[in-house]
This record gives structure tokens, C-alpha cells and sequence, in this order.
């Protein structure tokens, strides 16, 4: 069963660009994982930048998590929060067609 899952990050004042400029590469990186669907970043009204990713499923996802690209990731970011990362995992209710009623 897919996996899907939302990554909040809160910059730091003033540090909104370099937040982008460290998810930026790992981005094409996790791209190239197993079980990567999709992992991508977007920009909130509030300043947020909100990642979305889905797995094929929650073991691919774990071994995301504890791969080198995410220690990576969390270190260039090191310094650029002013809050921890909200992480949450998301289980599909599907409605409407397929196509559309969930991600």
C-alpha cells in the first residue's frame, strides 16, 4: 500500500532561499530511490516550504529515512529552521475515480 507523506519546514527569517538551495539537490537524489513516487516542494502562503513525497510503500519509506541522502539533507539544513520538521505520514481515503480521489 502506498505511503504518503507531508515534511513541513518553518525557515528561519530571511532564510527561506537557503532552505530551497539545501532540499533543492537531495531532491533529484531521492528521485532515484526505490519506492519513490513522488518528492516534491512547494511553497505556502505562511512562508512554509511543505514537501510531499509518496512510496510504494512504508519499508521503502523506512529505508528513505534512514538512508544517506536524508542525513545529507538534514545536516545542510542545519542552522536554517526555526522549528523542527513536521513530519507526517498520511494513509489514503480513497473517493471519487481513482485517478483522482487520492494521490
Amino acid at each position: 500500500m502506498t505511503v504518503v507523506v507531508t515534511a513541513v519546514f518553518t525557515p528561519k527569517e530571511g532564510a527561506f532561499d537557503d532552505v530551497v538551495s539545501a532540499l533543492s539537490p537531495a531532491i533529484a537524489e531521492v528521485h532515484e530511490e526505490p519506492g519513490c513516487i513522488l518528492y516534491a516542494i512547494h511553497e505556502a502562503p505562511n512562508g512554509q516550504v511543505v514537501m510531499i513525497e509518496k512510496w510504494e510503500n512504508a519499508e521503502l519509506l523506512d529505508a528513505h529515512g534512514a538512508g544517506d541522502a536524508v542525513k545529507r539533507l538534514n545536516a545542510s539544513l542545519e542552522g536554517l529552521l526555526a522549528e523542527p520538521v513536521e513530519v507526517t505520514r498520511l494513509a489514503a481515503i480513497p473517493a471519487g475515480t481513482s485517478a483522482q480521489g487520492a494521490l
